[in-house]
């Protein structure tokens, strides 16, 4: 494999912490309330033929899912907001709540990640990741809290982002594996009909979050899982979560011009799923856990994702100026215009709104020139 150099792997990380600015970004979608457990996010940004900017996410409110669904609401509904000013501001046009996405399944007791994905033919699928009240496999029901369920990824269809109907609701990838038991936050690596679909697991005893590749070869076709783990979770800041959010290409100019083609991995990292004590006289640094983790990178041979080598090894990059730090769920548009970034960053409040900032093609330049 051809690995960056030293001098193009610096430009990447300059690159990188213009697009993912913690100061330059603005708030386009706050959550419900400005109080620590309310955040919107985790989907992504996409363009149509007209220009029109289509944003999904979840709202969620405050809950903790490692101690059941007694503790709070938790995710609250799916969203999906319309742009038609280039990204400088967003409508609510969609709202799914749990009682739309039931269905014909067993109940939703809570909603996080989701991607919206367009199809060769014009039309729209959007993938959501529920929580349903679902038991454990009986020889694990112990580790089951009460309350609680078993994650999963359903898609909807439709002509249009704001057509996708509900009654389309189809499960579309879940696992009965100990070891990743549940299966959510999708994440497009590959649009289109025979998509590759980025997604989360979570074992049964939720000690650890992990990345995993499912495939398709066209868009009536189930998903298959072609890797559980894509990526190793770290050795470092990193070890506990190893979530993949997003992605984007590497940009072939300037110093960058030579290297050779490849991707770019947004991921979510943490210490541990819960808060770690610090020891007093330790070094004193942002850890990471559940529902506040930090904000990594990768970068992989085109086509190879699973060979991703981070560029993250020791701490993570991108912090937020408040609160426990919080920089997750970031997702990359790229458009003719420029890159545009999105993801959940903690405020001083303790809410996580979704944030964004764009850096247009000419700067993207000016960066990469020297």
């Amino acid at each position: 494999m051809n690995d960056l150099n030293n001098v193009q792997q610096a430009a990447v990380l300059k690159l990188l912490h213009a697009l993912i600015d913690q100061d330059a970004a603005r708030v386009i979608v706050p959550a419900y309330e400005p109080r620590a457990g309310f955040w919107f996010g985790g989907g992504n940004l996409t363009e149509d033929d007209a220009g029109t900017l289509w944003l999904v996410g979840r709202y969620r409110n405050f809950g903790d899912s490692r101690t059941g669904l007694g503790a709070g609401e938790r995710g609250l509904e799916c969203a999906l907001f319309r742009s038609t000013d280039r990204g400088a501001s967003f409508e609510k046009v969609r709202r799914w709540s749990k009682t739309d996405l039931t269905g014909d399944y067993a109940e939703v007791l809570s909603i996080e990640g989701t991607a919206l994905n367009r199809l060769g033919d014009g039309s729209w699928e959007l993938f959501v990741s529920t929580e349903r009240a679902r038991d454990y496999p009986e020889e694990y029901a112990g580790y089951q809290k009460p309350g609680t369920g078993v994650w999963g990824i359903e898609r909807l269809r439709g002509a249009s982002p704001d057509t996708l109907d509900a009654t389309t609701l189809q499960s579309v990838l879940d696992s009965n594996t100990p070891e990743a038991l549940h299966v959510k936050d999708p994440s497009i690596l590959t649009s289109g009909d025979a998509a590759e679909l980025i997604f989360c697991s979570h074992p049964i005893s939720w000690a650890s979050s992990n990345t995993g590749l499912a495939t398709r070869a066209s868009a009536d076709e189930q998903l298959t899982v072609r890797s559980w783990q894509l990526v190793p979770r770290g050795t470092v800041w990193d070890v506990a979560v190893t979530r993949v959010t997003g992605s984007m290409h590497l940009p072939r100019s300037g110093v960058l011009a030579d290297a050779p083609a490849g991707t770019i991995l947004f991921y979510d990292g943490a210490e541990s799923l819960r808060q770690l004590d610090e020891n007093p006289n330790a070094l004193k640094r942002p850890r990471g856990f559940s529902c506040e983790e930090l904000g990594g990178a990768m970068w992989a041979p085109q086509g190879v994702p699973g060979a991703a080598q981070r560029l993250s090894a020791t701490a993570p990059l991108f912090l937020s100026p408040h609160g426990f730090r919080t920089s997750r769920y970031v997702n990359v548009l790229e458009t003719a215009d420029g890159l545009r970034a999105i993801w959940q960053q903690s405020q001083p409040d303790g809410s996580q709104p979704l944030v964004m900032n764009e850096l247009p093609s000419s700067e993207v330049t000016e960066i990469l020139a020297s």
